[in-house]
């Protein structure tokens, strides 16, 4: 955090010039979700957004892109980075498994997510073989390619937009600032795809707040973009793709369920929690 007053200025002004040019660019495809159909087209744009936003910022300040924390960084925070949202995935539907909110898909569960996934017709498989080979290549090449949208998310909020708040906020500022932030330009998505607005929102935004201490403690740990890269890929491809087919709904549960789950919130909670607390005690 940089103690010059004008240099802090300018921070805030770099600051929102990037917030003001990331609305710009996101208002269309936002307004494209909620009023045009198919609506998940227009996400992968949106995610692209901020990476666009900063390259625009840089060049407004004369900055160059080259500045950005490209390097590949120690590989302890790569896996890290894997490890840690596979982790909380885990321990979500763990625990809604063993509190009754949901229960371990059956075998003809299994066998239609093999169905959807294509798996069948390349022998005989017996679901614990279609859900072992699932969750590797989901765990793999659907990392691999969530990461091709994340990438644009996290050259923008991670690369770019936690350094600037890093000039004028604490850890704990810039965590929670750009978690509020991060959450907030998601709000079309959650208006247009959920079934309890309000819950939905709160649940939300403890997880990408959440989130937003693990990340930012990984990105300033490494000094590299790449572990949040990863580490969004990997929550999104764990709590969105592999953990919901393996679970059974329960009636009446659905709300502790899902990335906008309760469990989910609680869990990340916990996690994010820990890293603010071990950012704190490393003074980071």
């Amino acid at each position: 955090m940089v103690e010059n007053l004008p240099e802090r200025k300018e921070a805030w002004k770099t600051i929102f010039l990037f917030l003001t040019i990331v609305i710009v660019l996101t208002s269309p495809f936002h307004y494209a979700i909620i009023n045009l159909y198919p609506s998940r087209i227009y996400i992968g744009a949106i995610m692209w957004c901020p990476a666009i936003a900063a390259f625009i910022t840089l060049k407004i300040k004369g900055r160059k892109i080259s500045s950005l924390n490209w390097i590949w960084g120690d590989w302890k925070y790569i896996r890290l980075s894997y490890f840690i949202p596979a982790l909380y995935g885990i321990v979500t539907y763990v625990l809604i498994w063993i509190f009754g909110f949901g229960g371990l898909a059956n075998g003809e569960a299994i066998t239609d997510w093999g169905k959807e996934l294509g798996l069948i017709g390349i022998g005989t498989l017996n679901p614990t073989s279609i859900a072992i080979i699932a969750i590797i290549l989901l765990g793999t090449i659907g990392v691999i390619r969530a990461a091709a949208t994340t990438l644009g998310e996290e050259i923008g909020w991670r690369g770019f937009f936690i350094y600037e708040l890093r000039k004028v906020l604490s850890f704990t500022g810039v965590s929670f600032f750009s978690g509020i932030i991060w959450a907030a330009w998601h709000w079309p998505i959650l208006v247009y795809y959920s079934n309890n607005v309000l819950l939905e929102f709160i649940t939300f935004f403890i997880v990408i707040i959440s989130m937003s201490f693990i990340m930012s403690y990984y990105t300033f740990k490494s000094k590299s973009l790449w572990p949040a890269v990863i580490f969004h890929a990997v929550s999104n491809v764990y709590i969105q793709k592999i953990l919901p087919p393996l679970t059974m709904k329960t009636e009446g549960t659905k709300h502790w369920l899902g990335e906008n789950g309760i469990m989910f919130a609680i869990v990340t909670c916990v996690f994010g929690i820990y890293f603010w607390r071990k950012a704190i005690k490393e003074k980071l």
